[in-house]
């Protein structure tokens, strides 16, 4: 599949870089469905989050003044990222 069908979510939030990502860790690996993802690869700036039948889901994120840009990419995880993003505090006031 290529990559051109990829679908990429952005949000900002209030929480810093390593909670958003701590927040996308539990997210995830604890939805009891065909949604959950476990934990592939990860840094200080992403996570990397491999599903049933082999789904990824990336997260990543970058400071952004006092809040955290986010971003989410899937090929068919698109819904639950939206879900995850509505969990995020919402954004200080610039």
């Amino acid at each position: 599949m290529s990559t051109q069908r990829r679908t990429l979510l952005d949000t900002t939030t209030s929480l810093g870089p390593a909670d958003v990502l701590g927040a996308a860790r539990e997210f995830f690996s604890r939805r009891n469905s065909i949604y959950s993802a476990f934990v592939e690869q990860e840094s200080d700036v992403h996570v990397s989050l491999r599903g049933q039948g082999g789904e990824e889901i990336v997260i990543g994120v970058m400071p952004d003044g006092p809040n955290t840009r986010v971003s989410g990419a899937s090929y068919m995880f698109d819904a639950q990222i939206s879900r995850f993003f509505a969990t995020l505090p919402p954004a200080k006031a610039a």
